[in-house]
């Protein structure tokens, strides 16, 4: 790690994240890889609105969604006061620690919703199951990409936190395979994976974008790798333990 992202990441965690994130923001935010382009194609024609749960001020999936009216929600406060500091008026921060009572409210924010996002590093894939039946137009939700092509989620825990279930942070979410059979269930077809891996983005299933199998769509996630020096599979051999839903059965 360099001097200069070694200085970054001392300030993301500390006190002064708020500050960095401030400043941060002035010189415009961006997604964490490739989804904003992803999302420019694909939300051409769709309702002008979008929901993402889990999310950072300046780096989120929709940031490129110009003119969209939205609802961001997380359950960090100052991520949220940062963000309602930053962001235009047309996009709402609401701070809520998100559960299965409370998310299919915050999922009908919009009478008619464009865009549903995901990404809360351990609940996704029931949470994804309680909005879908809102039939959003574009569905787009982290996949965890240590869990491989096992079609596999994490059991639902209201309190989850991933760095409490498993020291390494890999345990949370589900996998390519589970989300996809999931959204196939509801009407819906995958059409995208983010070029970092890590983002899989769903169609209803009359779209004429071309349908994705996920086991050729499947990407390592770039980021995690990189950081850990090592692979899916070896993340996977530290996780394989815990346990786990089946979602092909």
């Amino acid at each position: 790690m360099t001097v200069r992202s070694r200085m970054h990441a001392s300030l993301r965690a500390s006190p002064l994240r708020y500050y960095f994130h401030l400043a941060k923001a002035r010189f415009g935010g961006s997604p964490q890889s490739d989804e904003s382009a992803i999302l420019a194609r694909l939300a051409v024609n769709c309702p002008a609105t979008f929901v993402e749960f889990g999310f950072h001020p300046t780096e989120y999936n929709c940031i490129g969604l110009a003119d969209f009216k939205g609802l961001l929600v997380d359950g960090d406060d100052t991520t949220v006061r940062l963000a309602n500091a930053v962001l235009p008026k047309r996009i709402e921060a609401r701070q809520s620690f998100i559960t299965l009572e409370n998310i299919s409210g915050l999922g009908s924010h919009f009478p008619k919703l464009g865009v549903l996002s995901v990404d809360v590093d351990g609940n996704d894939y029931w949470f994804l199951k309680a909005l879908l039946p809102a039939r959003p137009a574009v569905v787009v939700v982290e996949y965890n990409a240590s869990f491989g092509l096992n079609p596999v989620t994490v059991p639902y825990d209201p309190a989850f936190d991933r760095m409490a279930k498993h020291g390494s942070g890999w345990y949370h979410g589900a996998s390519i395979t589970a989300l996809t059979k999931l959204c196939k269930t509801h009407g819906y077809k995958l059409v995208a994976v983010s070029a970092a891996g890590g983002n899989v983005f769903f169609l209803p299933e009359a779209s004429d974008m071309p349908e994705l199998d996920p086991a050729h769509a499947y990407r390592e996630s770039t980021l995690r790798n990189r950081w850990s020096g090592t692979t899916a599979k070896e993340q996977w051999g530290r996780i394989k333990h815990m346990p786990f839903v089946d979602a092909a059965s």
